[in-house]
């Protein structure tokens, strides 16, 4: 059964002015940010878990940090950013925002940041960065995550590549794509995870540590 988009729309929470603007600015510079379905979902998943640190791979403009400390009062959030472009722009927006105070953006390929950068465990890590790297990405950042903490990876289901076969996918995309699938079968055997598959937004997996 397919739901309709305006019922879907029915759903999403209002937003203030600065996220609408980057909502925009977001469309208007072809910048990849979460889905509005996709974030609202994190959220609500976030407000039940209550984390009090977040780690995020891939700050963009920082629109889904500003999203879930806005959800999560008490939260702090580091999140990791390779563009100096992108990380002027996050860092402008959530200097605007008031959730600033709780942010920290640094600025770096997050394969290689240096451990002591960050230097502290995790509830929850969101992963929305290299779709192909997510492997590398998760046995990186993994062990920083506490017993019992969650990992959120977005675009799992990338606008529809990741149900094709491989031959089917622009072949431009395909080393992605094929290092998704890979990823995935690997994280659903994984023993010390129990990951689950959210049809929300681009595709959400909720990876739980054991």
């Amino acid at each position: 059964m397919e739901l309709s988009d305006a019922y879907i729309q029915s759903f999403i929470q209002p937003r203030n002015e600065l996220l609408l603007e980057m909502e925009a600015y977001a469309e208007e510079n072809h910048v990849p940010i979460m889905q509005l379905a996709g974030i609202d979902a994190l959220n609500q998943l976030l407000r039940i878990q209550n984390p009090q640190k977040i780690l995020e791979i891939g700050t963009a403009i920082g629109y889904s940090a500003i999203r879930m400390a806005e959800a999560l009062p008490n939260v702090h959030i580091v999140t990791i950013e390779r563009d100096i472009e992108r990380v002027t722009k996050a860092k402008a927006y959530i200097e605007r925002s008031t959730v600033s105070d709780r942010i920290k953006v640094i600025e770096g390929d997050a394969l290689e940041v240096e451990d002591k950068a960050i230097d502290t465990e995790f509830d929850a890590v969101f992963i929305d960065a290299a779709k192909g790297q997510y492997q590398r990405f998760f046995e990186k950042y993994a062990p920083l995550v506490k017993s019992g903490g969650v990992l959120y990876i977005d675009n799992m289901y990338m606008h529809g590549l990741s149900d094709l076969d491989l031959k089917d996918v622009p072949r431009r995309k395909r080393t992605m794509i094929r290092n998704l699938k890979n990823f995935t079968e690997w994280i659903m055997q994984h023993p010390d995870y129990t990951s689950a598959f959210l049809p929300v937004g681009d595709g959400l997996l909720l990876c739980l540590k054991r």
